[in-house]
């Protein structure tokens, strides 16, 4: 662990290396953390043959993994904004990694759902405590860039997944969740490059233990701050309905059982997209530092309501693959901007937390999204894609909505970080 200055002493400075190191170190761990959920979301069929089970109670792996995500964005955020952020955010890695192995093992089909509802612990624990050492670290002209390519490491973990899918018929589901549990030796890295936020260590130094606010219950914390609190969980629930609602369905039950793509059809479609959210995520994260983080996401959800048609309805791969690419920029563009967002919405004291528990409430909220759709689907006779275009166009607006009309009024500077 990264030693605590003295009282006394100044918050140590982090030169632009070390703002490197710790925007790569986060962007690979959210990208590895994402990659291994996508990978059930990629061989669901073949978990369900593998476990004689039925594929919508195979469903209930990626909904139960949603569901634990808010204990995990507790648990460790609260460890993070006591102990520091690095410490924490090694154990999330190593954590993660570890079931991600045992699902590979998992004799029965009750165990596999358990193991994916602890790894939702790990994988909830992730995101806060990644983004928060990450914003209070790097330059404050750096965030809107950063919270984009920190955001752009879950489509990146996408596109991983979509391409380990190709092994595949040589290794397996249960190859593939083996070679998905070697993400855990990205902790090395953590451990040899990256430093604790000064942030955190200044506020350290000043209380002279743990701050104050890390020590209330969170509750008690929440209550002062339930404005930003509710609007932030009001918000992050919309947008994991556009994520989730876009994706978790698409390749596997979309693309393969509904419109009969071959397997190089659907890989170079998931490709594509995925290129294309990683690239909207940066292009809106930089455009969120001149027109602001509420317009740039109203703007990015906005943009992507017109293209559901082209995105859902399209029979032919070329423009299903068209419309995929152009929604998935401006889904994932929407994305981009939240990190910075959220961390500038977050109280100081519990920032390692609060933007955590607000995304992971959002996605509990939202756990359910696959069997919505699925739902929907068989009410119109198995047709799964006005389902689709249900999900993301009512999540869409709702998030142009709420960042148009209550977002500029919680926005903030993210206080208590070094200009």
């Amino acid at each position: 662990m990264t030693p605590t200055p003295p009282p006394g002493t100044a918050p140590p400075s982090r030169s632009l290396s070390d703002a490197r190191h710790i925007i790569a170190a986060c962007f690979l761990g959210w990208t590895l953390d994402a990659c291994d959920f996508f990978i059930v979301l990629f061989t669901l069929d073949n978990v369900a043959r593998s476990f004689s089970t039925s594929l919508e109670a195979i469903l209930l792996a990626p909904t139960l993994t949603l569901i634990s995500r808010p204990i995990g964005a507790y648990l460790f955020g609260r460890a993070a904004d006591r102990h520091g952020r690095r410490p924490v955010l090694m154990a999330t890695i190593v954590t993660y990694s570890l079931i991600e192995l045992l699902s590979a093992f998992a004799p029965n089909l009750t165990v596999f759902l358990a193991l994916r509802l602890l790894f939702g612990v790990a994988l909830g624990g992730e995101w806060g405590v990644g983004t928060s050492l990450t914003m209070e670290t790097v330059p404050p002209h750096w965030r809107g860039m950063a919270s984009g390519l920190l955001q752009a490491g879950y489509p990146a973990g996408y596109l991983l997944a979509s391409l380990m899918f190709l092994l595949l018929p040589a290794l397996g589901w249960q190859g593939l969740f083996i070679l998905g549990a070697s993400t855990g030796l990205s902790v090395v890295y953590v451990a040899l490059y990256v430093k604790e936020s000064p942030v955190w260590l200044a506020r350290r130094q000043g209380a002279g233990a743990v701050p104050d606010a890390a020590r209330r219950p969170m509750l008690a914390t929440l209550r002062r701050y339930r404005g930003p609190a509710v609007y932030a969980v009001c918000l992050m629930a919309a947008f994991n309905f556009f994520s989730h609602g876009s994706q978790d369905l698409f390749p596997k039950i979309f693309l393969a059982l509904q419109r009969h793509l071959p397997h190089p059809a659907i890989t170079a479609i998931v490709v594509a997209y995925t290129i294309a959210a990683i690239a909207g995520g940066l292009c809106f994260g930089a455009l969120s530092e001149r027109i602001g983080r509420a317009r740039t996401i109203a703007l990015a959800a906005t943009l992507a309501l017109p293209l559901l048609p082209l995105w859902a309805l399209s029979t032919t791969p070329l423009w299903i693959g068209v419309g995929a690419v152009l929604i998935q920029f401006c889904i994932q563009g929407a994305w981009g901007v939240v990190p910075a967002y959220l961390n500038e919405l977050s109280p100081p004291d519990i920032r390692a937390t609060f933007p955590g528990v607000a995304y992971q409430c959002g996605n509990l909220i939202a756990a359910s999204t696959g069997l919505i759709q699925n739902r929907i689907a068989l009410g119109m006779g198995g047709d799964l894609a006005p389902a689709l275009m249900i999900v993301v166009g009512c999540a869409g607006g709702a998030i142009a909505l709420l960042a148009t009309l209550a977002g500029p009024r919680f926005h903030a500077h993210l206080a208590g970080a070094p200009d």
